[in-house]
């Protein structure tokens, strides 16, 4: 029987030019993560295709409580992927083998509790978002079916960051990339042939996270080898270090959700047609800037790496090069979405409200997005270099105080395109300070001792 051979392990990130491997593992990574969120996308525009803008609202407030599962998954594979990642860059393969099987038996049984404790209070949690009526029962029955795959995303994102720990870049954009490509498939022939419509939707994307799931585990168990047999014991003892990463990283990263939730219901006070306009938006940022949230996930395991090989110059130069590649890819798409916003709203049939919303955000709301870069960028040095917990303080200081009062006199004053321009000047405001921090963070890093 032939097998594929596994890589000798060793630690590619300590060597070489640093913006390669950044812009390497940004590309890869991008490649997977901007088709998932491209056919969220698609799917999004066949349910706007079925003429009933309860229906696209009813998709924005369900996917703003699944932001709060995918937010707690992220930072459970933040912590697995750091782990793994400081273990190898230390040479300590059997501790990145072990540190890998247990992380995944805690984001298997967390992810699990999350979905059963959400469940029955999803009518209660969308209704704080705004949802009433007829919109409230299609996006409480769109999450009824979605739910319960929620450990399968998690799983599949566990075993990407192991993939993206060990330099694996290629098959860790496999998970993703997979994932949409079966969703793209499904998605048509639920939604129209098999006349589903909306729970074809959801459908498709519990498919989708079975793949999600399944080219993961393939990756990292069977290619790599990198996943050993869990343990009870070891389990249990190697929760305390997975944690103190986890908890602020799940903290961290609930922040953004709190902040679009809490944007999402002053924009509700406006009509469907604005709620309609939020879902579009959405939906077109995370394709349009999915490569700033590639790279806040990519380079953990390239500074993780340096950083448990001593070299703290080799990090300092990875956050610089993320920084400088921020700026130039924000700009570049800031100006490709103000040159397709009249494209953007006939693809969508947006008109009246919803149109006029999602114009003013491609000539300026996207400049949000340039500042949310650097707020994602320090959030990857934080957590993988020992700082978790400024990468919580940033962020719910965003989330807080950088857009519960500008999102609320911006949107007094200015209706929502007053509150869109106020989630600009909170970001703008902790984006800065983010990355200033994260300077002065790696300045003091020492090296670490792994668990």
């Amino acid at each position: 029987m032939n097998m594929e051979p596994r890589p000798k392990p060793r630690a590619v990130f300590t060597e070489g030019s640093t913006l390669r491997h950044v812009l390497v593992m940004t590309a890869t990574g991008s490649i997977g993560l901007v088709a998932i969120f491209a056919v969220d996308l698609l799917s999004l525009l066949y349910v706007s295709w079925l003429g009933d803008p309860k229906l696209t609202a009813a998709v924005g407030f369900a996917t703003q409580i699944m932001f709060f599962l995918v937010s707690i998954n992220i930072g459970l594979s933040i912590a697995i992927t750091a782990l793994v990642a400081q273990a190898l860059g230390a040479g300590d393969r059997p501790r990145a083998q072990r540190l890998a099987a247990s992380g995944l038996m805690h984001i298997v049984a967390i992810s699990i509790l999350v979905s059963l404790c959400a469940m029955p209070f999803r009518r209660e949690m969308l209704a704080l978002l705004g949802a009433q009526n007829e919109v409230l029962d299609i996006a409480s029955r769109f999450l009824a079916i979605t739910l319960p795959s929620n450990v399968l995303m998690a799983t599949g994102m566990a075993m990407s960051g192991v993939l993206r720990a060990v330099g694996d870049a290629k098959r860790s954009m496999y998970v993703t990339l997979f994932g949409a490509v079966a969703t793209a498939i499904a998605d048509p022939i639920l939604i129209f042939a098999m006349k589903l419509g909306i729970d074809g939707a959801a459908i498709a994307t519990n498919l989708s996270r079975c793949v999600f799931a399944g080219v993961g585990l393939y990756g990292a168990v069977y290619v790599h080898g990198l996943v050993a047999r869990p343990q009870r014991r070891r389990t249990i003892r190697d929760l305390a270090p997975m944690m103190m990463i986890a908890g602020p990283a799940i903290l961290t990263n609930l922040a953004a959700p709190v902040a679009n939730s809490y944007a999402l219901s002053v924009f509700a006070r406006f009509g469907e047609e604005i709620v309609a306009a939020f879902a579009i938006i959405d939906r077109v940022t995370p394709v349009a800037f999915g490569v700033l949230f590639a790279m806040s996930g990519s380079v953990g395991p390239i500074m993780s790496q340096n950083y448990g090989a001593g070299l703290i110059p080799r990090v300092r130069a990875t956050l610089t090069n993320c920084l400088v590649i921020t700026v130039a890819y924000s700009l570049v798409v800031w100006a490709a979405l103000y040159f397709a916003s009249p494209s953007l709203n006939a693809l969508f049939n947006a008109t009246g409200e919803t149109a006029r919303l999602v114009t003013f955000f491609c000539t300026f709301g996207a400049a949000a997005w340039l500042f949310l870069g650097f707020i994602f960028v320090s959030n990857a040095a934080f957590n993988n270099l020992g700082f978790p917990i400024l990468s919580t303080l940033f962020n719910w200081g965003r989330a807080t105080l950088g857009t519960i009062p500008f999102v609320t006199i911006g949107a007094h004053y200015g209706g929502p395109e007053g509150g869109l321009l106020g989630m600009i000047v909170g970001a703008a405001i902790f984006g800065i300070g983010a990355s200033s921090m994260a300077f002065i963070a790696i300045d003091r890093l020492k090296k670490p001792i792994l668990p």
